[in-house]
């Protein structure tokens, strides 16, 4: 009797607990569902493929959704001060001086997360079978005295410097006015033209001036030599919007950048993108699988996150 007292008194009790621990799970607050991750995808492969890396890691390691946004690398700031861009992952500091002290510095409302590990340097440069044969055409003075050697149709009695896509940071047309030089810039409209005639003109061993940067794959491709353009310094930049550059590009040490607001709304993601860095050898290797191995981007991104578990793992927070 004393037994079935017991089993009685005790049902009760269970039955108590059951329900106030069914009254707790159904108070509890539904978990905050992970917002959208919008990721800059600026005009360069080694844009891409760190969004591509970046995307791979958020996806499968935190389970988040994450969109890949093609944007010019001086819009993005005003969508990301606005949310509408979660992070851009490779800005080139040298170009955007008033983006950071407008969107960083002064309004807080852009934050600065860190270097990508990656030093890039824009530059000027000749193939170096040029300069096997002149090697005064690695100074810009050389470059001055002998610029009826780039002339083409388009450029008539003046040199051809080329570049790219307008868009670019570019001081070239300063620099050339500032020393004198009797050069034309002209804008093929794109890496992918600029490319294309540096292959025609290797064909030929023909004479090209252009604008180019490191880190990328054509250094892997091709032999080119930088033109020693007077030293970078601050002052020489100093007053850059009225025209007043008159020498190098400076070392960039690339950073990324995220919305002021990403910390809060989604401090896992957040912390995976700060403690994303790598070097320049593993992003040339990832370019160099795209441009010159016929990967995709993403490929390439793939290839690379399989291959380097033991470099992300640390980017990844504990749960």
């Amino acid at each position: 009797m004393t037994f079935l007292r017991s089993r009685w008194f005790l049902r009760p009790l269970m039955i108590m607990a059951a329900l106030v621990l069914f009254a707790a799970c159904a108070s509890a607050p539904p978990a905050t569902p992970k917002i959208a991750i919008k990721l800059a995808e600026n005009a360069w492969t080694g844009s891409s493929v760190n969004v591509n890396v970046a995307k791979i890691l958020l996806e499968e390691q935190l389970g988040y959704k994450v969109d890949l946004v093609t944007i010019d690398e001086n819009a993005q700031w005003a969508a990301l001060a606005s949310g509408d861009l979660s992070a851009t992952l490779e800005v080139w500091p040298s170009g955007h001086a008033d983006h950071i002290k407008q969107y960083i510095e002064t309004q807080k409302v852009v934050e600065n997360l860190g270097p990508l590990g990656v030093v890039g340097k824009i530059s000027w440069y000749v193939p170096t079978y040029m300069v096997e044969q002149r090697p005064e055409l690695a100074t810009w003075e050389g470059i001055k005295a002998n610029a009826d050697l780039f002339k083409t149709a388009e450029t008539g009695t003046k040199g051809q410097f080329l570049t790219g896509d307008p868009s670019w940071v570019q001081y070239d047309s300063d620099i050339i006015k500032n020393l004198g030089l009797n050069l034309q810039v002209v804008q093929s409209g794109s890496e992918q033209a600029v490319l294309a005639a540096l292959d025609a003109a290797y064909s030929r061993k023909a004479p090209m001036l252009f604008y180019f940067w490191t880190p990328h794959s054509v250094h892997a491709k091709y032999k080119l030599t930088p033109v020693t353009l007077p030293e970078y310094s601050d002052a020489c930049y100093a007053n850059a919007k009225a025209g007043s550059v008159s020498c190098d590009y400076p070392k960039d040490v690339l950073f990324k950048a995220v919305w002021s607001g990403l910390k809060e709304k989604a401090p896992d993601a957040y912390a995976l993108l700060k403690a994303m860095s790598y070097s320049n050898s593993d992003q040339i290797g990832m370019i160099a699988d795209a441009e010159l191995n016929s990967k995709t981007n993403e490929q390439a991104a793939r290839a690379w996150v399989d291959a380097h578990k033991d470099v992300w793992q640390t980017w990844v927070p504990k749960k």
